[in-house]
Order: C-alpha cells, then structure tokens, then sequence
C-alpha cells in the first residue's frame, strides 16, 4: 500500500479533498492517506501556515496531494506554494489543459501541456526599493535550471508520445537571461530528434494560443511566462475549474489544482471539485496506477458531458459531494 501525505488545506480545500479521495477509494486503489494540516487554520498553533512536521511528512512519503492554501498575511511567506517549491527543489510544474465536453469553452478538442520552470526567473525574489520612487527586481536565469526543465519537457513528450515541444522565451529584447534559456533549449533539443522542436517570442505565443491552440503540444517556459500562459491554456478549456497541475522534482512529487481557497465558500458544499479530481488522476498516473487513473478520467468527464450532476458553474445545481456521488457511481 502506498503512503502519500494529504494536505486539505484550508477555505473550500478540505471539500474538495474529500470528493477527490472518496473518489479514489472507490477506484479500488489503496492509499494510506498521511493527514497533514496546513494553512491558516495551523497558524495559531504552530505560527507558520507551514509547520515543519509537514515538510517532513513530503520528504518521507515522497508524494503529495493538497487542497488549495490560503496565504496568511504577516506570516513571512509570499506564498505558500512558493515555499514548498522552494523548500522540496519542486523545479517543474506540470499543467495539462484538455478540453472536457459540456464545460463551456469557445474551443473543443485542446490537449495541450504547459511546463513552467519553478525556482527562479523573477520569482527568486531578488528585488529592492532603489529609493522612494523606485523599485527593482532581478530576473535570475541560470543554464542548470534551464536545462533540467528543458529536459524535463522533451523527457514528458517522449514518455507520452507528444510530438512537439515549443520553448517560449523573450530573448529578442531579454537577450541575456531569455537568450540563455532558449540557448540551452535549443541545446537540449538536439538530444531527442524524434521530438518537433520550435520556439516562439511570449507574447505572439499567446496570440497564437488564442488563434490556433491546436497546433501545439507541449510548452516549456521560464517560471513568470509559464504563470501567466499556464492561465491562458486553462482559460482555453474552461478555466481554473478544470486545471489541475504538479509540481515535480527528482525524488518528490506534490500535486495540487491550480485554484484558490474561495474562503467566501468554505463548507457550503457548493465548488466544482473537477480540478481537484484531475489533480487527484494526475496523482495517480504519476503513482503508475493506469487503470485507475483512466476510469476516474473517463467517469468525470461522463458525469460532466451528462450535465445533471454537477456544479452551479459547470451549468448544474449539484453540491461538492454530490457530484462526487456521480462520479463514483460512474466507476
């Protein structure tokens, strides 16, 4: 039986969670769900929204699923994920974007991959108040960094059967740090000559996202664009509702949907749990439990192309744990 830690998180995250893991039970795969709390609701206890023992729970367990986090003010954290990300090196972020039928979308058929680089870019938060009226931040690019996640993309497409990766960049105006990355991903790129490779300036990616989505595949982007265009795809089949994602390093893997807590919504039962459960496949695929992963998929998807049991935003009137319900009796 594998052991994997639990984060519920906090405002709509413990609903959510416990759609996604009644749903995985009753695939029939056995978890020993490690129980960790986290986020605002730790901090009077511990004070930190991260207490250490969690940490510790990840490291040994080596795989994660947590809920949305509310980030407390004051607490010293710019975020939550940020910490993690930075406390277990979780350098790749995964975020598939496929198009659901019955989740309305101006598009259909969108299967695309977004992997954004985790640890640097203008997240490192290098930055200063120069004087009163001025402020500045770094943008750091290293070749290391660049190059895991360039070889973490074209890995992804080949062990999936992709056929094209398209590093995105701005290194015609970013010449130093977003030439470096796409030096080395064109580098990187000549070691898989079974995998398309091409590269596009960042912002005629998203027009060309919004245009034609269909003609691209797998997308790796330094930390900043992969934010911003990971949003982008999730807008093309949907929105954050259905966007679930991982952040992946060499030994641990945490997986959480892209969303945040709602507080407004806490224990109304009332959110979409699909992002939480795509997550939960996602989970699943990693954990190499296939069969599983596709019968959850596929009875989700069902449950939504149906259309009578589902949440206020996907057209229903069905709570959290109802539509749960449906899916499960899909399975």
């Amino acid at each position: 039986m594998r052991r994997v830690t639990l984060i519920p998180g906090d405002g709509i995250g413990p609903e959510i969670v416990e759609a996604c893991r009644r749903i995985i039970e009753a695939a029939g795969v056995e978890i020993e769900w490690d129980v960790q709390r986290a986020g605002a609701e730790v901090m009077e206890e511990y004070g930190t929204p991260l207490p250490t023992h969690v940490l510790e729970s990840i490291r040994a367990n080596k795989v994660a699923m947590k809920g949305p986090i509310t980030t407390p003010v004051g607490s010293g954290f710019r975020s939550i994920n940020v910490a993690l990300r930075k406390e277990l090196d979780l350098y790749a972020n995964l975020r598939p974007a496929k198009s659901i039928e019955g989740v309305r979308s101006p598009y259909k058929d969108i299967d695309l991959v977004v992997v954004r680089e985790n640890t640097e870019d203008l997240y490192a938060g290098i930055e200063r108040r120069v004087d009163e009226d001025t402020a500045e931040s770094v943008k750091l690019i290293t070749r290391g960094a660049s190059e895991r996640i360039c070889r973490f993309a074209f890995e992804y497409a080949r062990r999936e059967g992709r056929r094209k990766v398209t590093a995105v960049h701005k290194a015609n105006i970013l010449k130093f740090t977003d030439g470096l990355f796409l030096e080395v991903a064109r580098k990187v790129a000549q070691d898989y000559p079974d995998i398309e490779f091409e590269d596009r300036i960042v912002d005629n990616m998203a027009m060309q996202l919004v245009q034609k989505p269909h003609i691209y595949d797998v997308l790796v982007l330094p930390n900043l664009y992969g934010d911003i265009i990971s949003d982008l795809c999730a807008g093309l089949v949907g929105g954050l509702g259905v966007a679930p994602s991982a952040n992946i390093g060499d030994e641990i893997q945490v997986f959480e949907p892209v969303h945040g807590s709602a507080p407004k919504y806490t224990g109304m039962n009332k959110v979409n749990p699909t992002a939480q459960i795509l997550t939960g496949v996602l989970m699943l695929h990693y954990l190499g439990e296939e069969e599983a992963a596709r019968r959850i998929y596929e009875a989700t998807a069902a449950v939504i192309a149906e259309g009578k049991t589902v949440t206020y935003d996907l057209g229903g009137d069905a709570g959290t744990s109802e539509m749960a319900d449906a899916i499960i009796a899909r399975l």
